[in-house]
């Protein structure tokens, strides 16, 4: 029975946890506080009023009949109905009560027996009001109660007290009663309780249905991202949010959560051009590798060339290697962040080293260098290391695609507070559509399988990493012949 009740207990408790049901939970609760609040602060202040109201007119009627009764008080005649009819201030004081409907009136002496009372259920008996009612009326004047006067009456009832004084003596002769026959303040109050339950189930039902809409409305759109999720975590990045034209929070959760799927749809694009990239790029020296080492070992390569073939073996061997090592590179790369730390460099110092170490290459190739490199330092906000591989990159990549016999140029300018390098070389013009391409990673023009014997494809891909770095980005032109590369960096 227990486990039982513990599994109802679950399953009820898994069906009201989601978001849905807390917010209305919350909503409800509120609203039901704010009626409770409200509904009492209400009655207590209509019932202190009504309460107040009630007792004035009480206490008024009760001081007119007390006037009227002082004379009977005074003379102290103890007379039944059928003789005090016979005088004129009985006459006057019935007269008047007749008038009032709802109020009966005990008049009595000042030990609180009642000698005459309006009530005609109280006729015969032999009635006395209760001590320190009396004692009250005497010593403050008034008094205001809620009672059955001590079982007298068969529910309670408000009773208000007044002294009858003496014209003459100006002291108490007797105590006048006035007794509300009606409940009207209790039928008043339950006409209020009546009308506040109404209106506080009118009002938790609409804000039942608006909180219903509008949680419904904001957890449409969670479901909807936890439904995505579960797809991406499966590898499906087609799915996108719905617009649901709105501009508040979720608005925008919603379009930066299609952002973010655009970017890993992007990025499981890239990985797995990556991923066949590499391959391909692996396969061809491994694939050159194994199929002339076998030739050597089954005899099909002849003694006399075996060495020639060694010697090819090895090549593809470092070029893996290098390859390898590239993409080690780029990795390191990206996980750093040259702008940490802050430091500035001379830049002309490092394009200076440049030249130095691209020397050999360059004389090689028979190209002359047009170097425009101030003598003053120009100190620029970045790694060193990494702005110099980047320079290091543009030229070698300048100097292998340049015509033998023409001039390279190597220059910086300080322009608006940032320091501009341009590397440029005569050769090939570079297809306007291809230009975007260069920076990708493998991208491989055919000139460029036909020049460059590394073919790695990674050498401007670690430019434009390397930048990105830096939170700056490099601009290429290739018109008649002229290739351009430029890139900016801030100073100090």
């Amino acid at each position: 029975m227990k486990i039982r009740l513990a599994r109802i207990a679950k399953r009820i408790h898994s069906k009201f946890r989601g978001l849905y049901w807390r917010q209305m939970f919350v909503t409800v609760g509120m609203v039901l506080l704010t009626l409770f609040l409200l509904g009492a602060s209400f009655f207590s202040l209509s019932y202190s009023y009504a309460r107040g109201r009630e007792d004035e007119d009480l206490a008024a009627q009760a001081q007119v009949v007390g006037q009227l009764s002082v004379s009977y008080l005074e003379n102290g005649r103890y007379l039944d109905m059928e003789e005090l009819q016979n005088e004129q201030d009985f006459q006057r004081l019935a007269s008047f009560a007749a008038t009032v409907s709802e109020v009966d009136f005990m008049i009595c002496d000042v030990d609180g027996h009642v000698l005459l009372s309006t009530d005609a259920s109280l006729s015969g008996l032999v009635v006395t009001m209760p001590e320190d009612m009396t004692a009250e009326v005497l010593k403050e004047g008034i008094s205001s109660r809620r009672t059955d006067v001590d079982g007298l009456y068969a529910n309670k009832r408000f009773v208000v007290g007044v002294p009858a004084v003496s014209a003459d003596s100006k002291e108490p002769v007797g105590v006048i009663y006035a007794v509300s026959v009606t409940t009207s303040l209790d039928n008043m109050w339950s006409g209020f309780i009546g009308l506040f339950f109404m209106t506080a189930f009118v009002v938790l039902m609409i804000s039942f249905m608006a909180s219903s809409i509008t949680t419904m409305r904001q957890i449409q759109p969670i479901r909807e991202m936890a439904r995505a999720t579960r797809r991406y975590a499966e590898g499906d990045f087609d799915i996108r949010m719905n617009d649901y034209g709105r501009d508040d929070e979720l608005g925008e959760l919603a379009a930066s959560f299609n952002n973010m799927a655009e970017s890993l749809q992007q990025t499981e694009r890239q990985r797995r051009e990556f991923i066949a990239n590499i391959s391909h790029e692996l396969k061809t020296p491994m694939t050159t590798i194994a199929g002339y080492t076998d030739g050597i070992l089954d005899g099909t390569i002849p003694p006399e060339n075996e060495r020639q073939y060694l010697q090819i073996i090895s090549d593809e061997s470092r070029r893996l290697s290098r390859l390898v090592r590239r993409m080690l590179d780029v990795s390191q790369l990206q996980a750093m962040d040259p702008l940490r730390e802050g430091k500035h460099f001379d830049i002309c110092e490092s394009m200076r080293r440049v030249l130095i170490s691209m020397e050999r290459k360059i004389t090689d190739r028979n190209l002359d260098v047009d170097a425009d490199i101030p003598e003053e330092p120009i100190l620029v906000l970045g790694d060193k290391d990494m702005i110099t591989q980047v320079i290091y990159n543009l030229l070698e990549n300048a100097t292998k695609f340049a015509r033998e016999g023409s001039t390279l140029y190597l220059g910086v300018t300080n322009i608006d507070g940032k320091a501009r390098v341009t590397v440029r070389n005569v050769g090939e013009t570079i297809p306007a559509e291809e230009l975007p391409l260069l920076f990708e990673r493998f991208h491989k023009s055919d000139k460029s399988r036909s020049e460059d014997k590394d073919g790695y494809g990674l050498g401007l891909y670690i430019v434009k990493t390397i930048l990105e770095q830096h939170k700056e980005k490099i601009s290429v032109t290739s018109e008649d012949g002229v290739t351009t590369f430029s890139f900016s960096l801030a100073t100090e």
